[in-house]
């Protein structure tokens, strides 16, 4: 009778160490699919203030300025727009800024750049905006890359002789929509 038992031990130890050591009866194999999808997408990375400076009501000239906006697309992006709107204070088709103690309106004008390529000078006079009498901005020659932002000279101007009182700022927003 001992035999047997001490037979059983030494065979049930063995099964265990067999299966614990990673001798199986067998292995077979298959596959797994991986699947994914990109969408054609773009976002207004950043935008610096289109900054016009210290007005002179009595100057004769306007008032240039510059600013910027900039895009991330996805890589091999095309048919892209770039529009903006008339601001929180237009008057029709005129962009204007709101005066922060006074109440007057300050008129601007927005024109796209030159050229359609990034980091244009403002040499353009193509008013910048569907709503406002304008049209979008359609950008060219640029290779677009979600982890590189390219950047849009936004050039504006204020019209020289506005009867406007002295006011610590005017200001306004205008929304940025890129279409693609």
């Amino acid at each position: 009778m001992k035999s047997f038992k001490l037979a059983s031990l030494v065979g049930s130890a063995m099964v265990a160490c067999s299966i614990g050591s990673g001798a199986w009866a067998g292995t077979n194999t298959g596959s797994l699919s991986v699947t994914s999808s990109v969408a054609q997408s773009c976002t207004v990375s950043t935008t610096s203030a289109l900054a016009f400076g210290a007005y002179d009501p009595i100057a004769a000239g306007a008032l240039p300025g510059t600013g910027s906006v900039s895009l991330k697309c996805t890589k091999g992006s095309s048919a892209i727009t770039i529009d903006l709107d008339a601001g929180s204070h237009a008057s029709g088709s005129q962009r204007r800024m709101l005066g922060g103690t006074s109440g007057d309106f300050l008129n601007y004008n927005v024109t796209q750049p030159a050229t359609t390529t990034p980091w244009t000078s403002c040499a353009g006079s193509t008013v910048w905006g569907s709503t406002v009498g304008g049209s979008v901005y359609t950008p060219s020659g640029v290779t677009w890359s979600a982890a590189a932002a390219q950047a849009f000279t936004v050039c504006g101007s204020v019209p020289a002789v506005q009867d406007v009182s002295a006011d610590g700022s005017y200001t306004d927003t205008v929304i940025v929509t890129v279409n693609f």
